[in-house]
């Protein structure tokens, strides 16, 4: 008799309960041991002849009583944590547990007496690997589910003897919870009345050889904040501001729009601020300086922030460190209330091995190839992604469309795309298989990127994906319908990075000026192939970390040189066709290498620091590169097209000048001019187009305002009918040395 109950109490109760038929012995070790694939068959409430069987697992219980209107009978307890008894009742009521603990008493619903609340269709969609919505089926869903509150709990394992579901809500005991497979799907599922928003919980796994082991969710839209590893309960309350926006944004053509990106690792940007503390300060910065849009460096969930990102564990989950989805989501909708749009790093190519995230993920490999040697990420010590199973490119195409879909993303720039590509990826010869071809193409990488990229676009009108793809790889802007010569479809981005640009001009720069002639081709190689993709020219993270210097401290001679460099070069870029891509820091010449403990140096920009000017100078330059930019169609509106650009003088090494014509749709132009030399160029002749009388100078990074000697060219420039690089008329201007000029029709 429990204590404190009365010898009438204990009489009531047990009033008409009779013995429930005892479990087969195979059956309770399988469901005691969490490895049952379906709990509500053994538990809940059942018809039988005689009446209705009761069962609940209650481990630690004293006591179990099935209330209902008119009933209140205790269960008879079975041992192990079992309670049962059969009610002679015509029908299943609506009953409630209540559950007598040493010290407390809980009265709730039986999460065993409840349907599935997952459906057919999301079943048959998750079997076909092509539910775009997944994170609507898959992982925590706050639910009123039969008129009760609570959270259905679904997750993916389809080599599991069984899954429980554990969290705080159990003490992080997940006997009790078994949950139920859905026929062949793979999926586990269980509904959990009373559980709510905020709720931490893990899934347990009993694997095929049947040990345990304790997961977080895969499909997770919250986390606790790391080092801690649990999943949390997650619903929006979000109510976006950025309708305009979202608007403009259906009908954008990104390729014949101003596109200028500002790269930026939260955590680091302002150490210490929260998504909403960056929501306070990040647009209005942002907007000062003309960028177009931000590119975030990933923001799903990772355990080491040392990796900034790039190893991810949570992909559906923004970052705990700096708030919760909705404080994410608030930082998105203030950017787009500024005009700015918003980009994130996208990390498909692999993720990390910790054995509470997705490597064997349910005991045997799941979300990665079987083939060790084709799991292993050679670099990274990372896990690839089984491309080729459908539920696992359906995890990720998911994914991609949930960021646009649901925070509002703008774009995704894609990461390490040339590791996905190809099967000998860092890999020697023997670590290796061929595709069925006898190839080194990943076919099955191919498809997916393929696959993503069509949804995406299809799906989300004006995202733009991009590709941080380092290869000759034919087509990756490519749309997936049209075929190459090398026999695949195109990957379907929307833009890719050009590094060969990028390593190429650095190189160019690096060397001194007297050196330079030798490189020169370094500077005008990329318009060889300029046109073969939609390009971004990117100066990023991977740029200015791990002993490769900040971009001035890449130039050569002293201080002033550096600087001088570092503009011409910005002049340089944002003149040349592609979109810009600049890492923080680097718009006000960051003498140090960034660092994700610290961040920028902003103390740079103290007024009370003595080189203040210098740091200041270079900001204003990039604010104005930014401004002219967005006012000049001919340096974006033909950004992909061949009749945009035209080389006025491309081979005067010995002067270490490039000088080249832009132009919109009507023809009008626009002429960039560069001397990557430390002298002056007074009247150096260069063509022009005869339909232009008069050239003004609109942006000089010589200027004093710069930083820079104050070499200009004040007065318009009358075009003289002098023959010169092969066109009918000519100018000369005033070159500034290690200086970037444009001149537009005065």
């Amino acid at each position: 008799m429990a204590g404190g109950d009365r010898p009438e109490d204990e009489a009531y109760a047990e009033r008409g309960v009779r013995a429930a038929p005892a479990l087969g012995g195979e059956e309770r070790r399988r469901l005691l041991d969490g490895a049952h694939h379906d709990p509500h068959a053994l538990l809940g409430a059942h018809p039988v002849r005689g009446g209705v069987l009761f069962r609940t697992l209650r481990p630690y219980a004293r006591s179990v009583t099935v209330t209902a209107a008119g009933l209140r009978a205790r269960l008879r307890a079975e041992g192990d944590g079992l309670f049962s008894g059969v009610l002679p009742l015509r029908e299943i009521p609506d009953y409630r547990l209540l559950v007598s603990y040493e010290d407390a008493e809980l009265e709730l619903h039986d999460p065993y007496r409840f349907l599935p609340a997952l459906g057919p269709f999301d079943l048959h969609l998750i079997g076909e690997g092509r539910h775009e919505e997944l994170w609507r089926a898959l992982g925590a869903r706050p639910m009123t589910h039969q008129g009760v509150s609570g959270t259905r709990f679904t997750v993916w394992a389809p080599n599991a003897l069984g899954v429980r579901l554990t969290g705080d809500f159990s003490y992080w005991d997940g006997t009790a919870l078994p949950m139920r497979s859905l026929g062949g799907s793979g999926v586990w599922e269980l509904f959990l009345p009373g559980v709510g928003e905020g709720a931490l919980y893990k899934f347990e796994i009993t694997r095929p050889d049947g040990g345990r082991t304790l997961r977080a969710d895969p499909m997770a839209r919250r986390t606790e904040c790391p080092p801690a590893t649990a999943s949390v309960v997650h619903a929006s309350h979000h109510r976006w501001g950025d309708g305009a926006w979202m608007a403009r944004r259906k009908g954008g053509r990104v390729h014949e729009l101003p596109f200028s990106v500002y790269e930026v690792h939260l955590p680091s940007w302002r150490p210490g601020l929260t998504y909403r503390q960056l929501a306070q300060q990040l647009p209005a910065y942002v907007a000062d300086l003309g960028f177009t849009h931000v590119e975030l460096m990933p923001v799903a969930e990772h355990p080491f922030g040392g990796s900034w990102g790039y190893q991810v564990t949570g992909f559906y989950a923004p970052t705990a460190r700096l708030g919760t989805p909705d404080d994410f989501k608030y930082l998105v909708d203030a950017l787009h209330q500024a005009g700015i749009g918003v980009l994130v790093d996208w990390v498909p190519a692999h993720f990390p091995k910790d054995d509470w995230a997705l490597a064997e993920f349910d005991g045997r490999p799941l979300y990665e190839p079987a083939d060790p040697l084709r799991a292993a990420h050679p670099d990274w010590g990372t896990l690839e992604f089984d491309y080729g199973r459908t539920e696992v490119r359906n995890f990720l195409v998911a994914n991609a469309v949930y960021w646009c879909e649901e925070f509002h993303i703008d774009g995704l720039r894609v990461d390490a795309v040339a590791s996905m590509l190809y099967l000998d990826y860092s890999r020697e010869p023997g670590q290796w298989t061929p595709n069925a071809h006898g190839g080194r193409e990943n076919l099955d990488a191919v498809a997916f990127l393929q696959e993503m990229n069509a949804t995406v676009y299809r799906r989300c009108p004006g995202v733009v994906t991009i590709a941080e793809e380092s290869t000759a790889w034919d087509g990756v802007t490519r749309a997936t319908h049209h075929t190459g010569p090398s026999g695949f479809g195109g990957l379907g981005f929307g833009l890719k990075w050009n590094m060969g640009w990028m390593h190429d001009s650095l190189g160019y720069l690096a060397h001194e000026p007297v050196h330079r002639k030798h490189h020169h081709h370094e500077m005008t190689f990329s318009m060889v192939y300029a046109y073969s993709e939609n390009y971004v020219l990117p100066i990023s993270h991977d740029e200015v970390v791990h002993g490769k210097r900040s971009l001035v401290s890449k130039m050569p001679g002293d201080w002033w040189q550096r600087r001088a460099d570092h503009r011409a070069y910005l002049g340089f870029m944002w003149a040349h066709p592609g979109k810009q891509l600049l890492f923080m820091g680097q718009e006000f010449a960051q003498g140090a290498e960034w660092s994700e403990a610290h961040g920028p140096d902003w103390w740079l920009l103290d007024p009370s620091y003595s080189a203040e000017p210098d740091h200041r100078g270079v900001r204003d330059l990039v604010r104005d590169l930014n401004r002219v930019y967005a006012a000049t169609p001919a340096l974006w509106q033909r950004d992909t097209s061949p009749e945009g650009f035209s080389w006025v003088e491309g081979d005067a090494r010995e002067d270490n000048v490039f000088a080249f014509l832009r132009f919109d749709a009507e023809g009008s132009p626009l002429l960039a001019i560069s001397n990557f030399s430390p002298v002056v160029r007074h009247e150096y002749r260069i063509g022009v187009p005869d339909a232009v009388p008069m050239w003004r100078e609109v942006l000089n990074t010589d200027d004093r305002r710069y930083g820079g000697s104050g070499v200009a060219n004040s007065e318009p420039l009358k075009a003289e009918a002098t023959g010169w690089h092969g066109r009918p008329a000519s100018v000369l201007p005033v070159l500034p040395p290690l200086a970037t000029i444009w001149l537009r029709p005065a």
